[in-house]
């Protein structure tokens, strides 16, 4: 069978290096500069708060919330989320994470437009990627080459979400470093502790593309032998 050829193995052990290479990088170099605090004293909430008030944001409550480097910004409900690390750490690595996730609702209030079309298709990304796969192998137990069809424009769907979030994520972290040095949060030399945080952060979603890339190929790959 296809799903036992050389080619298929590889696609997949290189798929599995990339995530496990990513993960170790970004929870290294996190652990590294969250022992590093920063000179000002200032905790990751506070920092957020200044950034989106000196940016005209005033409806963007922050919260704290659980779990390690659960941070994120809420378009929806227009949340900036912060785990407890970051919360209430002075850390370089704190501030540049909380930096990070209020450059995105800067994004949103100024109308950025790669986050619009990010959020755009979130819901049929995240059905695709609910759905691909599932799709895809009925197809193959049935011989049903349209089911496979269908399996792989919903997995595209979810390959296209992960290519735009690149540009956001980059976005987000550029604008986290002008802010933290325009404010006088982080001195010269911790701004690049911080650039190193976010650069091995952004790893993560760029192998999270590539890996998805990889099992777009696999999926085309397989469809072709199916159609031998």
């Amino acid at each position: 069978m296809y799903f036992l050829s050389p080619l298929d193995i590889a696609l997949l052990a290189i798929a599995f290096a990339i995530t496990m290479f990513a993960q170790f990088k970004v929870k290294n170099t996190f652990a590294k500069y969250s022992k590093l605090r920063s000179r000002s004293g200032i905790t990751g909430a506070m920092v957020a708060r200044n950034i989106l008030r000196s940016n005209g944001i005033n409806d963007v409550p922050i919260e704290e919330t659980r779990g390690m480097l659960s941070d994120h910004y809420d378009p929806i409900k227009k949340k900036l989320r912060l785990s407890n690390d970051i919360y209430h750490s002075s850390s370089v690595a704190a501030l540049g994470v909380a930096a990070h996730e209020a450059g995105h609702a800067i994004q949103h209030h100024q109308g950025y437009a790669p986050l619009s079309v990010r959020h755009g298709l979130f819901p049929i990304a995240n059905l695709g990627s609910n759905l691909a796969m599932p799709l895809f192998f009925i197809g193959i137990i049935f011989s049903s080459g349209f089911l496979m069809d269908v399996g792989i424009y919903f997995f595209l769907a979810a390959v296209l979400f992960q290519v735009v979030t690149l540009p956001v994520e980059f976005n987000a972290s550029k604008r986290a470093l002008y802010q933290l040095e325009a404010g006088s949060y982080l001195s010269s030399d911790e701004i690049g502790a911080a650039r190193k945080v976010l650069s091995a952060a952004a790893l993560t979603y760029v192998a999270a593309t590539a890996v998805a890339v990889l099992h777009l190929i696999r999926l085309l790959l397989i469809r072709g032998v199916g159609d031998d």
